[in-house]
């Protein structure tokens, strides 16, 4: 069965200590499309995109209550082994951080560790389509030994993208990939963002509104740990109907 909906997440409580993060969110991401977080900062958009890959997990703190929902799936049940879950679900950071390896063991390995690849052709074959699909085959083809963390802050971001895609996630979270970057090379992520819905759902944390309303079809704004509103985005830009996102899209608050 296709969903149309990729993740939901009900009555999704977060607490780091005594302090709660997250109250009550309820949120649908649909299939094949890029969805935008926007709000202002601290407001739970980042907390919000790590549950959905139990990047929470690791902070011994943390408490997640609801339900989170891959598929149908509720990816916090019993069983569910979290590191096949980040392959599912991958996520590109607001930093580029590529490993300190060549550019070509950057992307290998993912598919290695997970044992995507029965021989070197096979390796080979997916390091090249990752770095064709992130827009970066033309610039690297012949460097691939050359050290990731020798190209510009864009190709970075773009090798972590095609680090991201080796494994055939279903799924990519995206915190402020663009926040580090020059004009040039964030239109190039934004292009390129476009072009992955084909084959992954995207969702992006953005504190740019320009970013949001260029990039995604739907937007949900977050303030003080709730969503306040969620739908389409030319929606929530032209005609919101909460006073606070009107207030947080037109500049009074954020």
């Amino acid at each position: 069965m296709q969903y149309l909906t990729k993740i939901t997440a009900r009555d999704l409580n977060v607490y780091y200590g005594d302090k709660q993060a997250l109250f009550d969110v309820n949120l649908d991401v649909q299939k094949n499309q890029v969805t935008a977080l926007i709000g202002p900062s601290g407001c739970g958009k980042s907390t919000f995109l790590r549950c959905v890959n139990r990047m929470n997990d690791v902070i011994d703190i943390c408490r997640v209550e609801g339900k989170i929902t891959l598929d149908g799936d509720d990816i916090y049940r019993e069983g569910i082994d979290a590191v096949q879950l980040r392959a599912r679900v991958g996520m590109v950071f607001q930093k580029p951080n590529p490993f300190p390896k060549t550019i070509y063991e950057n992307v290998a390995y993912g598919p290695r560790i997970h044992g995507l690849a029965s021989n070197a052709t096979d390796l080979d074959e997916i390091v090249m389509n990752s770095l064709e699909r992130a827009g970066l085959i033309d610039e690297v083809k012949d460097r691939l030994d050359d050290p990731g963390t020798g190209l510009s802050g864009g190709q970075q971001q773009r090798l972590c993208i095609a680090r991201a895609i080796a494994v055939s996630p279903e799924v990519i979270l995206m915190d402020e990939p663009c926040s580090a970057l020059d004009p040039i090379a964030t239109a190039k992520i934004e292009e390129l963002m476009g072009e992955l819905t084909e084959n992954y759902t995207i969702v992006i944390v953005t504190h740019s509104m320009q970013q949001a309303a260029r990039v995604s079809e739907r937007t949900a704004f977050f303030h003080l740990g709730i969503v306040v509103e969620e739908g389409e985005t030319a929606k929530i830009f032209t005609d919101p109907v909460d006073d606070r996102t009107r207030d947080y899209i037109t500049g009074r608050f954020g």
